[in-house]
Protein backbone atom coordinates (compact mmCIF):
# COMPACT_ATOMS: atom_id res chain seq x y z
CA UNK A 1 0.00 0.00 0.00
CA UNK A 2 2.82 2.39 0.87
CA UNK A 3 4.56 1.62 -2.41
CA UNK A 4 1.37 2.15 -4.32
CA UNK A 5 0.73 5.50 -2.60
CA UNK A 6 4.28 6.64 -3.27
CA UNK A 7 3.88 5.76 -6.93
CA UNK A 8 0.55 7.52 -7.14
CA UNK A 9 1.89 10.73 -5.58
CA UNK A 10 5.24 10.81 -7.37
CA UNK A 11 6.00 14.37 -8.47
CA UNK A 12 2.66 15.67 -7.24
CA UNK A 13 3.15 16.77 -3.64
CA UNK A 14 4.56 20.29 -3.42
CA UNK A 15 3.02 20.56 0.04
CA UNK A 16 5.79 18.29 1.33
CA UNK A 17 8.54 20.60 0.11
CA UNK A 18 10.38 23.30 2.05
CA UNK A 19 8.06 26.12 3.06
CA UNK A 20 10.41 28.87 1.78
CA UNK A 21 9.87 30.00 -1.76
CA UNK A 22 12.59 30.24 -4.42
CA UNK A 23 15.52 32.39 -3.33
CA UNK A 24 14.75 32.24 0.38
CA UNK A 25 13.36 35.80 0.34
CA UNK A 26 9.79 35.07 1.36
CA UNK A 27 8.30 32.24 3.45
CA UNK A 28 5.09 30.51 2.47
CA UNK A 29 2.91 27.63 3.49
CA UNK A 30 1.40 25.48 0.76
CA UNK A 31 -1.85 24.18 2.18
CA UNK A 32 -4.07 21.80 0.17
CA UNK A 33 -7.63 21.72 1.43
CA UNK A 34 -8.97 18.70 3.30
CA UNK A 35 -11.46 17.99 0.52
CA UNK A 36 -8.72 17.80 -2.13
CA UNK A 37 -6.65 15.53 0.13
CA UNK A 38 -9.57 13.12 0.58
CA UNK A 39 -10.13 12.98 -3.16
CA UNK A 40 -6.44 12.27 -3.63
CA UNK A 41 -6.54 9.38 -1.10
CA UNK A 42 -9.68 7.91 -2.72
CA UNK A 43 -8.01 7.91 -6.10
CA UNK A 44 -4.95 6.20 -4.68
CA UNK A 45 -7.09 3.54 -2.94
CA UNK A 46 -8.99 2.71 -6.10
CA UNK A 47 -5.75 2.39 -8.02
CA UNK A 48 -4.33 -0.07 -5.51
CA UNK A 49 -6.91 -2.79 -6.14
CA UNK A 50 -6.07 -3.90 -9.72
CA UNK A 51 -2.32 -3.43 -9.24
CA UNK A 52 -1.77 -3.18 -13.00
CA UNK A 53 0.47 -0.65 -14.72
CA UNK A 54 -2.42 0.99 -16.59
CA UNK A 55 -4.51 1.25 -13.45
CA UNK A 56 -1.60 2.72 -11.50
CA UNK A 57 -1.04 5.34 -14.21
CA UNK A 58 -4.74 6.18 -14.27
CA UNK A 59 -4.78 6.57 -10.50
CA UNK A 60 -1.69 8.77 -10.57
CA UNK A 61 -3.25 10.94 -13.26
CA UNK A 62 -6.49 11.24 -11.29
CA UNK A 63 -4.58 12.13 -8.13
CA UNK A 64 -2.61 14.91 -9.87
CA UNK A 65 -5.74 16.38 -11.41
CA UNK A 66 -7.49 16.35 -8.05
CA UNK A 67 -4.77 18.49 -6.45
CA UNK A 68 -5.91 21.59 -8.41
CA UNK A 69 -4.01 24.58 -6.98
CA UNK A 70 -2.47 25.37 -3.64
CA UNK A 71 -3.00 28.41 -1.46
CA UNK A 72 0.02 30.67 -1.10
CA UNK A 73 0.01 32.15 2.38
CA UNK A 74 2.64 34.80 3.06
CA UNK A 75 4.36 34.70 6.40
CA UNK A 76 4.91 37.98 8.14
CA UNK A 77 8.17 39.48 7.03
CA UNK A 78 10.68 40.41 9.70
CA UNK A 79 10.43 44.03 10.74
CA UNK A 80 13.28 46.19 9.58
CA UNK A 81 15.26 47.18 12.67
CA UNK A 82 18.12 49.54 13.19
CA UNK A 83 21.24 48.42 15.06
CA UNK A 84 20.04 49.34 18.56
CA UNK A 85 16.58 47.89 18.03
CA UNK A 86 18.06 44.66 16.62
CA UNK A 87 20.33 44.32 19.67
CA UNK A 88 17.42 44.83 22.03
CA UNK A 89 15.46 42.24 20.09
CA UNK A 90 18.24 39.69 20.54
CA UNK A 91 18.65 40.52 24.25
CA UNK A 92 14.93 40.04 24.75
CA UNK A 93 15.23 36.57 23.20
CA UNK A 94 18.10 35.76 25.59
CA UNK A 95 16.00 36.93 28.51
CA UNK A 96 13.14 34.66 27.49
CA UNK A 97 15.50 31.67 27.28
CA UNK A 98 16.98 32.44 30.68
CA UNK A 99 13.53 32.70 32.20
CA UNK A 100 12.78 29.13 31.08
CA UNK A 101 16.15 27.71 32.18
CA UNK A 102 16.29 25.33 35.13
CA UNK A 103 18.49 26.02 38.11
CA UNK A 104 20.90 23.28 37.03
CA UNK A 105 21.20 24.74 33.53
CA UNK A 106 21.75 28.18 34.94
CA UNK A 107 24.51 26.92 37.24
CA UNK A 108 26.28 25.19 34.35
CA UNK A 109 26.10 28.34 32.21
CA UNK A 110 27.43 30.51 35.05
CA UNK A 111 30.25 28.02 35.68
CA UNK A 112 31.16 28.02 32.00
CA UNK A 113 31.28 31.82 32.00
CA UNK A 114 33.57 31.83 35.07
CA UNK A 115 35.84 29.20 33.52
CA UNK A 116 36.10 31.17 30.30
CA UNK A 117 37.03 34.30 32.22
CA UNK A 118 39.79 32.40 34.08
CA UNK A 119 41.19 30.80 30.92
CA UNK A 120 44.58 32.09 29.74
CA UNK A 121 44.59 34.51 26.82
CA UNK A 122 45.61 33.22 23.43
CA UNK A 123 42.73 31.49 21.67
CA UNK A 124 39.48 33.12 20.64
CA UNK A 125 37.10 32.82 23.62
CA UNK A 126 33.44 33.80 23.84
CA UNK A 127 32.49 34.60 27.42
CA UNK A 128 29.15 35.88 28.66
CA UNK A 129 28.52 37.37 32.11
CA UNK A 130 24.99 36.11 32.46
CA UNK A 131 24.19 38.07 35.62
CA UNK A 132 25.32 41.34 34.05
CA UNK A 133 23.45 40.56 30.86
CA UNK A 134 20.23 39.83 32.72
CA UNK A 135 20.58 42.97 34.83
CA UNK A 136 21.11 45.05 31.70
CA UNK A 137 18.06 43.57 30.05
CA UNK A 138 15.95 44.13 33.13
CA UNK A 139 17.11 47.74 33.40
CA UNK A 140 16.24 48.39 29.75
CA UNK A 141 12.74 46.97 30.09
CA UNK A 142 11.97 48.01 33.65
CA UNK A 143 9.16 50.58 34.09
CA UNK A 144 10.27 54.13 34.77
CA UNK A 145 9.72 55.18 38.39
CA UNK A 146 9.47 58.90 38.96
CA UNK A 147 11.12 59.99 42.19
CA UNK A 148 10.65 63.48 43.52
CA UNK A 149 14.02 64.82 44.54
CA UNK A 150 15.46 68.27 44.49
CA UNK A 151 16.94 68.81 41.01
CA UNK A 152 20.73 69.03 40.89
CA UNK A 153 22.22 72.38 39.99
CA UNK A 154 22.61 72.74 36.20
CA UNK A 155 26.12 72.61 34.80
CA UNK A 156 27.69 75.86 33.75
CA UNK A 157 27.81 74.81 30.12
CA UNK A 158 25.69 71.85 29.18
CA UNK A 159 26.57 70.93 25.59
CA UNK A 160 23.53 70.01 23.53
CA UNK A 161 23.63 66.50 22.10
CA UNK A 162 24.63 66.47 18.45
CA UNK A 163 21.62 65.53 16.29
CA UNK A 164 21.99 62.85 13.67
CA UNK A 165 21.18 65.42 11.02
CA UNK A 166 22.19 68.98 11.89
CA UNK A 167 19.54 71.37 10.64
CA UNK A 168 18.12 74.77 11.45
CA UNK A 169 21.13 75.66 13.56
CA UNK A 170 20.13 79.31 13.69
CA UNK A 171 16.45 79.90 14.54
CA UNK A 172 14.53 81.99 12.02
CA UNK A 173 12.28 84.86 13.00
CA UNK A 174 9.56 84.32 10.42
CA UNK A 175 6.70 86.72 9.92
CA UNK A 176 3.29 85.06 9.59
CA UNK A 177 1.92 84.82 6.05
CA UNK A 178 -1.66 85.46 5.07
CA UNK A 179 -2.76 81.96 4.10
CA UNK A 180 -6.39 82.84 3.57
CA UNK A 181 -5.97 82.95 -0.21
CA UNK A 182 -3.41 81.34 -2.49
CA UNK A 183 -3.57 82.83 -5.98
CA UNK A 184 -1.69 80.61 -8.43
CA UNK A 185 -2.95 82.73 -11.37
CA UNK A 186 -2.54 86.07 -9.57
CA UNK A 187 -5.26 88.58 -10.35
CA UNK A 188 -6.13 86.74 -13.55
CA UNK A 189 -4.93 89.70 -15.66
CA UNK A 190 -1.20 89.14 -15.20
CA UNK A 191 1.30 89.70 -18.00
CA UNK A 192 4.53 87.88 -17.12
CA UNK A 193 8.07 88.72 -18.19
CA UNK A 194 10.96 86.31 -17.96
CA UNK A 195 13.47 88.85 -16.70
CA UNK A 196 16.75 87.17 -17.75
CA UNK A 197 18.38 84.93 -20.31
CA UNK A 198 21.07 82.24 -20.12
CA UNK A 199 23.91 84.79 -20.09
CA UNK A 200 22.46 87.45 -17.79
CA UNK A 201 24.87 86.49 -15.00
CA UNK A 202 27.65 88.08 -17.07
CA UNK A 203 26.10 91.55 -16.78
CA UNK A 204 28.63 94.15 -15.67
CA UNK A 205 27.60 95.66 -12.33
CA UNK A 206 25.28 92.73 -11.51
CA UNK A 207 22.04 91.59 -13.09
CA UNK A 208 19.83 92.46 -10.12
CA UNK A 209 21.08 96.03 -10.23
CA UNK A 210 20.44 96.13 -13.98
CA UNK A 211 16.82 94.95 -13.61
CA UNK A 212 16.18 97.34 -10.70
CA UNK A 213 17.28 100.21 -12.94
CA UNK A 214 14.71 99.17 -15.59
CA UNK A 215 11.77 98.77 -13.20
CA UNK A 216 9.98 101.91 -14.38
CA UNK A 217 10.45 100.99 -18.06
CA UNK A 218 9.04 97.49 -17.52
CA UNK A 219 6.03 98.87 -15.66
CA UNK A 220 5.38 101.34 -18.50
CA UNK A 221 5.38 98.48 -21.00
CA UNK A 222 2.55 96.90 -18.99
CA UNK A 223 4.20 93.97 -17.25
CA UNK A 224 2.55 93.07 -13.97
CA UNK A 225 4.86 90.18 -12.94
CA UNK A 226 8.52 89.37 -13.49
CA UNK A 227 10.37 86.08 -13.09
CA UNK A 228 13.89 86.57 -11.75
CA UNK A 229 16.76 84.06 -12.18
CA UNK A 230 17.87 81.59 -9.46
CA UNK A 231 19.17 83.57 -6.50
CA UNK A 232 21.17 81.20 -4.27
CA UNK A 233 24.80 80.11 -4.22
CA UNK A 234 25.21 77.64 -7.07
CA UNK A 235 27.82 75.34 -8.56
CA UNK A 236 26.87 76.65 -12.00
CA UNK A 237 26.99 80.35 -12.80
CA UNK A 238 23.46 80.28 -14.24
CA UNK A 239 22.11 79.22 -10.83
CA UNK A 240 20.40 75.91 -11.60
CA UNK A 241 22.75 73.78 -9.49
CA UNK A 242 22.04 75.27 -6.05
CA UNK A 243 24.12 74.43 -2.99
CA UNK A 244 23.67 76.47 0.19
CA UNK A 245 20.04 77.58 -0.03
CA UNK A 246 20.40 80.24 2.65
CA UNK A 247 23.33 81.85 0.87
CA UNK A 248 21.68 84.44 -1.38
CA UNK A 249 24.88 85.66 -2.98
CA UNK A 250 24.86 84.49 -6.59
CA UNK A 251 26.47 85.44 -9.89
CA UNK A 252 23.49 87.73 -10.49
CA UNK A 253 24.23 89.82 -7.41
CA UNK A 254 24.49 89.89 -3.65
CA UNK A 255 21.72 89.30 -1.14
CA UNK A 256 21.45 93.05 -0.56
CA UNK A 257 21.19 93.72 -4.30
CA UNK A 258 18.53 91.01 -4.68
CA UNK A 259 16.35 92.51 -1.95
CA UNK A 260 16.80 96.01 -3.39
CA UNK A 261 15.81 94.73 -6.85
CA UNK A 262 12.65 93.11 -5.50
CA UNK A 263 11.65 96.30 -3.69
CA UNK A 264 12.33 98.47 -6.74
CA UNK A 265 10.09 96.31 -8.93
CA UNK A 266 7.32 96.15 -6.33
CA UNK A 267 7.45 99.92 -5.90
CA UNK A 268 6.42 100.13 -9.57
CA UNK A 269 3.55 97.67 -9.14
CA UNK A 270 5.32 94.57 -10.46
CA UNK A 271 5.08 91.25 -8.63
CA UNK A 272 8.33 89.29 -8.36
CA UNK A 273 8.70 85.53 -8.78
CA UNK A 274 11.71 83.67 -7.42
CA UNK A 275 13.08 80.79 -9.46
CA UNK A 276 12.87 78.00 -6.87
CA UNK A 277 15.00 74.95 -7.71
CA UNK A 278 13.49 72.31 -5.40
CA UNK A 279 14.19 69.09 -7.29
CA UNK A 280 17.93 68.86 -6.67
CA UNK A 281 20.68 70.34 -4.54
CA UNK A 282 24.47 70.06 -4.84
CA UNK A 283 26.31 68.82 -1.77
CA UNK A 284 29.18 70.63 -0.06
CA UNK A 285 31.10 67.58 1.19
CA UNK A 286 32.10 64.09 0.08
CA UNK A 287 31.43 60.86 1.93
CA UNK A 288 34.05 58.20 2.68
CA UNK A 289 33.74 56.93 -0.90
CA UNK A 290 34.35 60.33 -2.46
CA UNK A 291 30.69 60.88 -3.44
CA UNK A 292 29.33 64.40 -3.07
CA UNK A 293 26.27 63.68 -0.94
CA UNK A 294 26.78 65.46 2.41
CA UNK A 295 25.46 68.97 2.91
CA UNK A 296 26.62 71.99 4.86
CA UNK A 297 25.21 75.36 5.76
CA UNK A 298 21.99 75.79 7.67
CA UNK A 299 20.47 72.74 5.99
CA UNK A 300 23.23 70.23 6.79
CA UNK A 301 21.43 67.15 5.48
CA UNK A 302 22.98 63.71 5.12
CA UNK A 303 22.40 61.00 2.48
CA UNK A 304 18.83 60.42 3.66
CA UNK A 305 17.87 63.64 1.91
CA UNK A 306 18.80 62.11 -1.48
CA UNK A 307 16.50 59.65 -3.25
CA UNK A 308 17.63 56.04 -3.03
CA UNK A 309 17.38 55.34 -6.76
CA UNK A 310 19.62 58.21 -7.87
CA UNK A 311 22.37 56.18 -9.60
CA UNK A 312 25.09 58.79 -9.16
CA UNK A 313 24.97 60.00 -5.55
CA UNK A 314 24.25 56.95 -3.32
CA UNK A 315 21.28 58.41 -1.49
CA UNK A 316 19.65 56.63 1.43
CA UNK A 317 16.19 58.10 0.96
CA UNK A 318 13.08 56.63 -0.63
CA UNK A 319 12.64 56.08 -4.35
CA UNK A 320 12.12 59.16 -6.46
CA UNK A 321 8.53 60.13 -7.22
CA UNK A 322 9.52 61.57 -10.61
CA UNK A 323 12.27 61.75 -13.22
CA UNK A 324 15.94 61.75 -12.20
CA UNK A 325 18.01 64.86 -12.92
CA UNK A 326 21.46 63.40 -13.46
CA UNK A 327 23.62 66.47 -12.88
CA UNK A 328 22.98 66.84 -9.14
CA UNK A 329 21.61 64.86 -6.17
CA UNK A 330 17.84 64.54 -6.42
CA UNK A 331 16.12 65.49 -3.17
CA UNK A 332 13.73 63.11 -1.40
CA UNK A 333 10.73 65.29 -0.64
CA UNK A 334 9.02 62.47 1.24
CA UNK A 335 11.47 62.90 4.12
CA UNK A 336 9.80 64.86 6.90
CA UNK A 337 12.87 66.93 7.75
CA UNK A 338 13.43 67.83 4.07
CA UNK A 339 9.82 68.92 3.62
CA UNK A 340 9.88 70.97 6.82
CA UNK A 341 13.18 72.66 5.97
CA UNK A 342 12.14 73.59 2.43
CA UNK A 343 8.78 74.91 3.58
CA UNK A 344 10.52 77.06 6.18
CA UNK A 345 13.01 78.25 3.57
CA UNK A 346 10.27 79.33 1.18
CA UNK A 347 8.41 81.18 3.93
CA UNK A 348 11.69 82.91 4.83
CA UNK A 349 12.17 83.96 1.20
CA UNK A 350 8.67 85.39 1.10
CA UNK A 351 9.19 87.44 4.24
CA UNK A 352 12.92 88.23 4.13
CA UNK A 353 13.45 88.82 0.40
CA UNK A 354 9.87 89.74 -0.40
CA UNK A 355 9.12 87.36 -3.28
CA UNK A 356 5.44 87.35 -4.29
CA UNK A 357 5.50 83.87 -5.81
CA UNK A 358 7.45 81.22 -7.62
CA UNK A 359 8.63 79.80 -10.88
CA UNK A 360 9.22 76.13 -10.01
CA UNK A 361 12.08 74.45 -11.85
CA UNK A 362 11.94 70.85 -13.16
CA UNK A 363 8.76 69.85 -11.35
CA UNK A 364 8.65 66.61 -13.32
CA UNK A 365 11.32 65.35 -10.94
CA UNK A 366 8.98 65.02 -7.94
CA UNK A 367 5.29 64.38 -7.40
CA UNK A 368 2.86 67.27 -7.60
CA UNK A 369 1.56 66.57 -4.09
CA UNK A 370 4.86 67.93 -2.73
CA UNK A 371 4.28 71.13 -4.71
CA UNK A 372 0.90 71.37 -3.03
CA UNK A 373 2.57 71.23 0.40
CA UNK A 374 5.08 73.94 -0.55
CA UNK A 375 2.39 76.20 -1.97
CA UNK A 376 0.19 75.83 1.08
CA UNK A 377 3.15 76.74 3.28
CA UNK A 378 4.36 79.78 1.30
CA UNK A 379 1.01 81.21 0.03
CA UNK A 380 2.23 82.54 -3.35
CA UNK A 381 0.34 85.22 -5.25
CA UNK A 382 1.43 83.59 -8.48
CA UNK A 383 3.11 80.25 -9.18
CA UNK A 384 4.08 78.46 -12.39
CA UNK A 385 5.74 75.09 -12.80
CA UNK A 386 8.05 73.85 -15.53
CA UNK A 387 6.47 70.49 -16.36
CA UNK A 388 8.48 69.71 -19.48
CA UNK A 389 7.14 66.72 -21.38
CA UNK A 390 7.58 65.37 -24.90
CA UNK A 391 4.83 65.80 -27.48
CA UNK A 392 3.56 63.02 -29.74
CA UNK A 393 5.14 63.10 -33.20
CA UNK A 394 4.48 61.52 -36.59
CA UNK A 395 7.06 59.42 -38.40
CA UNK A 396 8.38 62.54 -40.22
CA UNK A 397 8.96 64.51 -37.00
CA UNK A 398 5.87 66.72 -37.13
CA UNK A 399 3.58 66.89 -34.06
CA UNK A 400 0.38 64.88 -34.32
CA UNK A 401 -2.79 66.94 -34.42
CA UNK A 402 -4.22 65.22 -31.35
CA UNK A 403 -2.08 66.15 -28.36
CA UNK A 404 -4.70 65.31 -25.73
CA UNK A 405 -2.45 62.80 -23.97
CA UNK A 406 0.31 65.39 -23.66
CA UNK A 407 -1.84 68.12 -22.17
CA UNK A 408 -3.59 65.56 -19.98
CA UNK A 409 -0.27 64.78 -18.30
CA UNK A 410 0.16 68.48 -17.53
CA UNK A 411 -3.39 68.62 -16.16
CA UNK A 412 -2.62 65.59 -13.99
CA UNK A 413 0.37 67.37 -12.50
CA UNK A 414 -1.68 70.50 -11.76
CA UNK A 415 -4.36 68.36 -10.13
CA UNK A 416 -1.73 66.59 -8.02
CA UNK A 417 -0.54 70.03 -6.90
CA UNK A 418 -4.07 70.77 -5.72
CA UNK A 419 -4.54 73.31 -8.52
CA UNK A 420 -2.22 75.64 -6.58
CA UNK A 421 0.16 76.28 -9.49
CA UNK A 422 -0.11 77.08 -13.16
CA UNK A 423 2.08 75.40 -15.80
CA UNK A 424 3.94 76.53 -18.88
CA UNK A 425 1.92 75.47 -21.92
CA UNK A 426 4.52 73.24 -23.57
CA UNK A 427 1.78 71.63 -25.67
CA UNK A 428 0.82 74.92 -27.27
CA UNK A 429 4.44 75.87 -27.96
CA UNK A 430 5.04 72.63 -29.84
CA UNK A 431 1.87 73.08 -31.87
CA UNK A 432 2.73 76.69 -32.74
CA UNK A 433 6.09 75.52 -34.10
CA UNK A 434 4.26 73.29 -36.59
CA UNK A 435 1.74 76.05 -37.39
CA UNK A 436 4.37 78.60 -38.41
CA UNK A 437 7.00 76.25 -39.82
CA UNK A 438 4.52 74.40 -42.07
CA UNK A 439 1.81 77.07 -42.56
CA UNK A 440 -0.82 74.83 -40.95
CA UNK A 441 -2.98 77.23 -38.95
CA UNK A 442 -5.73 74.63 -38.63
CA UNK A 443 -3.67 73.05 -35.84
CA UNK A 444 -4.67 75.89 -33.49
CA UNK A 445 -8.16 74.39 -33.15
CA UNK A 446 -8.57 70.90 -31.66
CA UNK A 447 -11.14 68.31 -32.76
CA UNK A 448 -13.77 69.74 -30.39
CA UNK A 449 -13.40 73.32 -31.61
CA UNK A 450 -11.38 74.51 -28.61
CA UNK A 451 -7.97 76.19 -28.69
CA UNK A 452 -4.94 73.92 -28.82
CA UNK A 453 -2.78 73.12 -25.83
CA UNK A 454 -3.47 73.42 -22.12
CA UNK A 455 -5.06 76.75 -23.05
CA UNK A 456 -8.04 74.92 -24.54
CA UNK A 457 -8.68 72.78 -21.44
CA UNK A 458 -7.67 74.84 -18.41
CA UNK A 459 -6.87 78.41 -19.50
CA UNK A 460 -6.54 79.80 -15.97
CA UNK A 461 -3.66 77.37 -15.38
CA UNK A 462 -1.98 77.90 -18.76
CA UNK A 463 1.08 80.15 -19.03
CA UNK A 464 1.62 80.66 -22.74
CA UNK A 465 5.05 81.52 -24.12
CA UNK A 466 7.18 81.48 -27.26
CA UNK A 467 10.69 81.23 -25.87
CA UNK A 468 12.73 80.93 -22.68
CA UNK A 469 16.36 80.69 -21.53
CA UNK A 470 16.53 77.01 -22.53
CA UNK A 471 14.75 77.03 -25.89
CA UNK A 472 16.24 80.32 -27.06
CA UNK A 473 19.00 82.64 -25.83
CA UNK A 474 22.54 81.29 -26.34
CA UNK A 475 21.36 77.68 -25.77
CA UNK A 476 18.79 77.49 -28.56
CA UNK A 477 17.44 74.03 -27.76
CA UNK A 478 14.04 74.70 -29.41
CA UNK A 479 13.96 78.12 -31.04
CA UNK A 480 10.64 79.64 -32.00
CA UNK A 481 10.42 80.36 -35.76
CA UNK A 482 11.98 83.82 -36.01
CA UNK A 483 9.81 85.00 -38.89
CA UNK A 484 6.66 84.39 -36.81
CA UNK A 485 7.55 86.05 -33.50
CA UNK A 486 5.10 88.91 -34.15
CA UNK A 487 2.30 86.48 -34.99
CA UNK A 488 3.12 84.42 -31.91
CA UNK A 489 2.76 87.40 -29.61
CA UNK A 490 -0.37 88.55 -31.44
CA UNK A 491 -1.80 85.15 -30.49
CA UNK A 492 -0.79 84.76 -26.83
CA UNK A 493 -1.29 88.46 -25.88
CA UNK A 494 -4.89 88.46 -27.15
CA UNK A 495 -5.92 85.02 -25.87
CA UNK A 496 -6.89 83.78 -22.41
CA UNK A 497 -4.28 82.19 -20.20
CA UNK A 498 -1.34 84.12 -18.77
CA UNK A 499 1.10 85.28 -21.49
CA UNK A 500 4.83 85.23 -20.74
CA UNK A 501 7.21 87.43 -22.76
CA UNK A 502 10.88 86.50 -23.10
CA UNK A 503 13.41 89.22 -22.28
CA UNK A 504 15.43 88.74 -25.48
CA UNK A 505 12.43 89.82 -27.55
CA UNK A 506 12.58 93.24 -25.87
CA UNK A 507 16.11 93.79 -27.15
CA UNK A 508 14.79 94.46 -30.67
CA UNK A 509 13.23 97.93 -30.68
CA UNK A 510 10.46 97.20 -33.17
CA UNK A 511 9.53 93.93 -31.42
CA UNK A 512 9.56 95.68 -28.04
CA UNK A 513 7.19 98.41 -29.29
CA UNK A 514 4.86 95.82 -30.83
CA UNK A 515 4.72 93.85 -27.54
CA UNK A 516 3.99 97.04 -25.60
CA UNK A 517 1.10 97.95 -27.93
CA UNK A 518 -0.43 94.46 -27.72
CA UNK A 519 -0.24 94.49 -23.91
CA UNK A 520 -2.02 97.86 -23.91
CA UNK A 521 -4.77 96.46 -26.17
CA UNK A 522 -5.16 93.44 -23.89
CA UNK A 523 -5.58 95.67 -20.84
CA UNK A 524 -7.97 98.02 -22.64
CA UNK A 525 -10.31 95.13 -23.41
CA UNK A 526 -9.82 93.55 -19.97
CA UNK A 527 -8.70 90.20 -21.33
CA UNK A 528 -7.96 87.81 -18.48
CA UNK A 529 -6.89 84.19 -18.03
CA UNK A 530 -10.49 82.92 -18.20
CA UNK A 531 -11.81 85.10 -21.04
CA UNK A 532 -14.36 83.35 -23.29
CA UNK A 533 -13.09 82.66 -26.80
CA UNK A 534 -14.73 81.61 -30.06
CA UNK A 535 -12.58 80.41 -32.94
CA UNK A 536 -14.03 81.79 -36.18
CA UNK A 537 -11.57 80.42 -38.73
CA UNK A 538 -8.84 77.78 -38.53
CA UNK A 539 -7.70 76.86 -42.02
CA UNK A 540 -4.44 76.11 -43.76
CA UNK A 541 -3.24 79.72 -44.03
CA UNK A 542 -5.39 81.73 -41.62
CA UNK A 543 -6.64 81.67 -38.04
CA UNK A 544 -9.12 84.10 -36.50
CA UNK A 545 -10.85 84.25 -33.11
CA UNK A 546 -13.05 86.51 -30.99
CA UNK A 547 -12.11 87.00 -27.33
CA UNK A 548 -14.32 88.69 -24.74
CA UNK A 549 -12.83 90.81 -21.97
CA UNK A 550 -14.43 92.58 -19.03
CA UNK A 551 -14.16 96.00 -20.75
CA UNK A 552 -14.47 95.08 -24.40
CA UNK A 553 -13.95 92.45 -27.10
CA UNK A 554 -11.08 91.67 -29.38
CA UNK A 555 -11.02 90.15 -32.84
CA UNK A 556 -7.66 88.83 -34.01
CA UNK A 557 -6.26 87.23 -37.11
CA UNK A 558 -2.89 85.64 -37.94
CA UNK A 559 -1.63 84.02 -41.14
CA UNK A 560 -1.18 85.08 -44.77
CA UNK A 561 -4.78 84.20 -45.67
CA UNK A 562 -7.59 86.73 -45.95
CA UNK A 563 -9.98 87.64 -43.13
CA UNK A 564 -12.48 90.47 -42.78
CA UNK A 565 -14.37 91.46 -39.59
CA UNK A 566 -18.05 90.45 -39.76
CA UNK A 567 -19.47 93.97 -39.22
CA UNK A 568 -18.63 97.63 -38.79
CA UNK A 569 -18.57 97.56 -34.97
CA UNK A 570 -14.94 96.43 -35.10
CA UNK A 571 -12.21 99.08 -35.27
CA UNK A 572 -8.64 98.21 -36.17
CA UNK A 573 -6.49 98.39 -33.05
CA UNK A 574 -3.11 97.31 -34.44
CA UNK A 575 -1.61 95.24 -37.23
CA UNK A 576 1.67 93.96 -38.58
CA UNK A 577 3.09 91.37 -40.95
CA UNK A 578 0.42 88.62 -41.29
CA UNK A 579 -1.49 89.68 -38.16
CA UNK A 580 -4.18 92.12 -37.11
CA UNK A 581 -6.25 92.99 -34.01
CA UNK A 582 -9.61 94.74 -33.87
CA UNK A 583 -11.38 96.20 -30.83
CA UNK A 584 -15.07 96.59 -30.08
CA UNK A 585 -16.79 98.01 -27.03
CA UNK A 586 -20.18 96.85 -28.23
CA UNK A 587 -22.07 94.67 -25.75
CA UNK A 588 -24.19 93.02 -28.43
CA UNK A 589 -23.67 89.29 -28.98
CA UNK A 590 -21.85 88.75 -32.26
Amino acid sequence: MQATRAAALQGGSPALGHPRSHGGRRAALLQPSRQRLLRCRAAVGEAARPATADALEAARHAAELSLESYQYVKCQEPEHLDTVAALRHKLAAVQRELANATEEEYSRLAARSAAAAAAPAGGLQLSVDVDSLVREIQQQHAPVVVQHHAPPPPPKQAPAPAPEVAQNIVPLNLKPLDKSTIRPEGTGEEVLLQGFNWDSWKQQGGWFNHVAGRAEELATLGFTTIWLPPFTQSVSAEGYLPGDLYNLNSKYGSETELIACVKALQNHGIKVLGDAVLNHRCAQFQDDNGVWNKYGGRLAWDQRAIVGDDPNFRGRGNRSSGDIFSAAPNIDHSQEFVKRDLQEWMVWLRTHVGFDGWRLDFVKGFHGSHVKDYMEASSPQFAVGEYWDTLAYEWDGTPTHNQDAHRQRTVNWINAAGGLATAFDITLKGIMHAVFERCEYWRLRDSTGKPAGLLGWWPSRSVTFLENHDTGSSQGHWRFPHHAIEQGYAYILTHPGTPCVFLDHLLDRSCKDMIGRLIAIRKRAGIHCRSPIKILVAERDVYAARIEGVRGKLLMKIGPGDFTPPDSTWAIADCGHNWGVWFSSSTEQQ
